[in-house]
This record gives C-alpha cells, structure tokens and sequence, in this order.
C-alpha cells in the first residue's frame, strides 16, 4: 500500500519542495528531478455519488412502501442499504447546505429558505468561511468535482449573472462542474439554467420532448464518462440533485397515465394500503401503530365529491412524477456500471431534502402560483375540472393536495415544513458500496441525520476534517459518520442529540426520548392566527423501552405522548 505523506488537514495542501541535485548543466548524467506527480486523494478513496431527491415523504416510494414505483431503489437496496431513520431539517435549502457541509442548517445561516432570509443570526443565508462545502475539500484533496441540478443554497441578491459567485457550486461551492438552476424550483418543461454561472437556454424545446430531468441525467452521464475517460486515477465527487419532485409537477402524460385509477379511494385508504405495505417490507416494525389524521387534514370523504376526479388526478401525475425520476436516476447509475466502477463507488440515495409538500392547499391547484400570492380561491373545482387533461403538462404549474402529502408521509404525522413531526423530517434512504457494504438488502435502524452524510464520505475516503480552508480556521463538522452502522445493524447509534426548528415547528431527539411541537400550519400562507410560543403545547414521547430498530415507532404513536404547556 502506498503511503500518503500529505499533511491534509491544511488545505489547499502547501507546496513542498523536493530536495535533489541540482546542477549548472543540464546534460550532467546526474541531473534528474522526481516525476510529477498529480495530487489524488489516499489509496482506496472511492468514487462518491450522492443522489437527493426534492419533497419526497418517506410513504411514497414503493423502495419504503409506497404507491409510486421505483424500480431503480429497489434495485439499489437490494445491493445496499436502507436507513430507516434518516433525517432532514424540513424544508429543502436547509436540507441542502447541512448535507453539503456536515453542519446544522443555522450554523450555516439556512435557518429557512434564501427567499425569507433576514439579517438575524442563522437565518441570513450566508455559509461562514469557516465551515466550507464538502465539495470544496474533497476538490482540494484531489477529488473531481461536480455538481447538477438545483442549488437553492445562493443568497437571492448574489443570484444574478453579475454574481458574487462565492455562494454558488463553481464559485466557492467546491465544484468545478455545474449545470442545473438556481433556487427552490423550477419549470420542468422550460427551465431557467445556468452552465457555472453563465446562463444557458435548454437544448430542445417540450414540443420536441424535452424535459429537465431527462437532460440532467443526460450532463451527468457525459461528465462522468469524460471524467473516467481523461482522469481515470482520480476519484469523483457527483451531486446528482434533480428539481423533481418539487413542485410544479410536470411529467409526460403517459407516466401519469400508468397510474389511472390506482388512487381512487382517496388518501385516507392509501395510508392505511402503505402501512400495510411498510410492515411486510420491514421498514417499519410488525406492531407499528399508524398514526391518527389531524382535524386540520381533510378526510377524503368530506371532500367534494365532484372534486374527487381532479384530486384522483393530482395524485396520478405525481406518482408518475415520482417514477420518471426515479428512471433517470436509474440512468445515471446504469452509466456508472458500464464503466466498471460501481463497486468502488459509494452512493447515497436519498428520497427527499424533506417530507412531502403540503404547499398545495386542500384542493390541490393546477397553478401553484396561485396560492403563494394569496389567490387559491380563484381555482374553483369548476376551474379543475376544466384543466384536468393539463395536469402535468407544460401548460400547467401544479401541485397535490394536503391531503396526498399527508399520505405520502405515511406513517408520520404531518409534512414538509413541519420540523417538529417525522411527517417533515424522516425520509428513506439509501446506501450502496459493493466494496464495502457485505450485509446487502440490511436495513439499518440507527438515528443518521443528513449532516452525517459529509464525515462519512470523508471516513470513507480516508480523509480527516479540515482544520484550515484557504487560509481560515474551520469550524467542527456537527454530524457524525454513519460508517460504522455499515457492517453493524445492532451498533449503538452515534447520532443521539439532534434539533429541529423550522418556521417555529420545533422537535429535539435524545437517545430515544422525542420532545416536539407544531407552531404553524404550512398551507395557511394568508391569515391565521399564531399563538405565542409560550402557548404551543408539547408532546413527549419515550422511544427507549424498545429496540434501537423498533424504537422509532414508539415516538411517533399518540400512546406515549404526554401533552404539556410551554416549557413543561
């Protein structure tokens, strides 16, 4: 084995000069200087891919038993391995910059998103230098580097061509790639993207069947190809993060069209069809308890029954939504295995930045747009109805109804936003390194959270944490490496303090033990009242008398909630 004499924890590593003869003629038979030699990361670095999906609850892949097919987790499970009790902020920029740092969203000044960003600490959307990108070391460690998709980690006054640039992936974000957009979403059929930070137009039309996904996946093939092709000693870093499926959910009719009729009993029966599904496929235990609907969610039967077509349909385009990606996804990792280096790549496959979105209002909308300017009322079921044929299309801008996020979050209480509930903050995922990972198709129990995810591709690597990026001293990362739980299903978790807040949904988890409460509702955007902190009720709930395994269950059932005002 090769010895790795570079000092990394100063990074970019110092220049050392190589000592040897130097002598006043260069036809000397003694002149000779030592080879140079390319910087790689240590011997047996493995190539790093991580894939993260956007407003996918932990009950809609068919991977952790939902109703949407995916194939390609599946596949990759079968291979790897499922983490059960994976964990997110919430909301999708937080999620994003924790993932890409190892630190928690307001110790990195995401406490929401750069839209409703402010001056107050950890709420200003600006990194600190002393907490650089993961994409940055491993770049400075001899990693390529590249990134496609969405980057909702930009200041919105630093977002424009002019730049600065120091918040973007190949500005100061570490990647020397990027294609992809911007922001927190984006139209799947006629999308704003930029090449680094140069704008560029998409390279076909709807009408000659583009769609972002599609060509996200297709740079990210091409990229990884050149790259094996003219570095192939070196290792690569790819963040494969689509805008599906955010909102707007737009797919080629004949995805949604798979699912006619498969959601026809509403949402409240496919709670009960995924729970069902969840205990035979060992995701959640066999005396799991499902989780009661809230009086603020709507049940299906009080919906109007001329509404129902258009709800049936909402949720057909998204399930199709759902499975596109999932294929292109499939795409991307197909590329990696025709080049022989799957064994030695590890992936992560993570279904959601947060729970599924209950950004859609009761009904649903076929402009989502609507909704965000205080306007919902102008979408009358009439008007769905009218539109139902559109769904999905570039016509439309659409989203699902709360209700179809609330089932989707099976068997949680709650959705996106709602940091307090593992409806926002529990989504499947995915680990798989057939080089390193010998207990394939395990499913692991242990408390991760998604700032684990940059120590342990740093463990994995071989890699120490930085202490000095580019001259200023770093921060510790706040998560930690979820390597060890790769051999050890029974190992004792390493996670065992976290937070969450979003938007004033707060939750804290510590060795088993779950103290939560929900603030505010996130489909009321106009109106409502909000109590005062000191007025929001708590619930506790005791985890610990189970299994590490099982134990996740028993925090989310009303059984062991004790209610309390204020700080009791």
């Amino acid at each position: 084995m090769t010895v790795d004499r570079h000092a990394r924890t100063m990074i970019p590593i110092p220049d050392r000069p190589r000592p040897g003869l130097t002598t006043y003629d260069a036809k000397d038979p003694a002149t000779s200087y030592p080879p140079i030699e390319p910087l790689l990361p240590p011997e047996g670095a493995p190539n790093v891919l991580v894939i993260l999906l956007d407003d996918v609850g932990f009950g809609a892949s068919s991977v952790f038993g939902g109703p949407c097919r995916t194939p390609v987790a599946e596949r990759l499970a079968t291979g790897g391995l499922r983490f059960n009790r994976f964990h997110t902020t919430a909301l999708c920029a937080p999620t994003r910059q924790a993932l890409l740092t190892g630190r928690n969203h307001h110790s990195v000044g995401m406490g929401s998103i750069t839209e409703t960003a402010t001056s107050a600490p950890g709420n200003s959307s600006l990194r600190p230098n002393t907490k650089a990108p993961l994409a940055m070391t491993l770049k400075l460690n001899g990693y390529s580097t590249a990134q496609f998709g969405k980057c909702h980690e930009v200041p919105v006054w630093q977002s424009s061509p002019i730049g600065p640039f120091d918040a973007w992936p190949s500005g100061g974000g570490g990647f020397e790639t990027f294609y992809g957009f911007i922001g927190g979403e984006n139209n799947q059929w006629e999308p704003a993207l930029y090449e680094g930070t140069t704008p560029v137009e998409p390279p076909a039309t709807p009408e000659e069947g583009y769609h972002l996904t599609e060509d996200l996946a297709d740079r990210a093939i091409g990229w990884i190809r050149t790259q094996k092709a003219l570095a192939p000693d070196k290792p690569f870093f790819v963040y494969f993060a689509p805008g599906a499926t955010h909102a707007p959910h737009h797919v080629p009719t004949e995805w949604a069209d798979s699912y006619k009729g498969e959601f026809a009993d509403g949402w409240d029966a496919q709670r009960e069809k995924t729970f069902a599904r969840q205990k035979e496929l060992g995701v959640i235990p066999a005396d799991a308890e499902l989780t009661p609907r809230h009086g603020e969610i709507p049940a299906w039967a009080d919906m109007p029954d001329d509404l129902k077509p258009v709800l049936e349909r909402e949720m057909e385009v998204y399930a199709g939504f759902l499975e596109h990606t999932d294929h292109h996804v499939g795409r991307v990792l197909d590329a990696v295995e025709d080049l022989g280096i799957l064994d030695d790549t590890l992936v992560y496959y993570i279904i959601g930045d947060n729970g599924a979105s209950a950004e859609g209002t009761v009904n649903g909308a076929f402009n989502e747009m609507a909704n965000f300017n205080g306007m919902a009322a102008l979408e009358t079921p009439e008007f769905m109805r009218s539109k139902m044929a559109e769904f999905g299309s570039p016509t439309s801008y659409n989203h699902y109804a709360v209700g179809w996020a609330w089932a989707m979050d099976t068997p949680f209480q709650w959705t996106k936003q709602v940091a307090s509930h593992w409806g926002g903050t529990r989504n499947g995922t995915i680990v798989h390194w057939p080089r390193a990972i010998h207990d394939k198709g395990g499913m692991r129990s242990q408390f991760t959270h998604v700032i684990d995810i940059a120590p342990t591709i740093l463990e994995a690597a071989g890699l120490p944490e930085p202490t000095q990026v580019n001259g200023v001293q770093q921060s510790p990362m706040e998560g930690r490496s979820m390597l060890y739980a790769f051999e050890d299903a029974d190992a004792p978790e390493a996670h065992d303090l976290q937070y969450f807040e979003m938007f004033g949904n707060r939750g804290i988890y510590h060795q088993g033990w779950s103290a939560v409460t929900k603030h505010r509702t996130p489909w009321v955007m106009v109106g409502g009242a909000l109590p005062a902190f000191d007025d929001d009720v708590w619930e506790l709930y005791d985890g610990r008398r189970t299994t590490a395994r099982h134990g996740i269950w028993r925090e989310s059932t009303p059984r062991n909630c004790i209610n309390c005002n204020g700080s009791g």
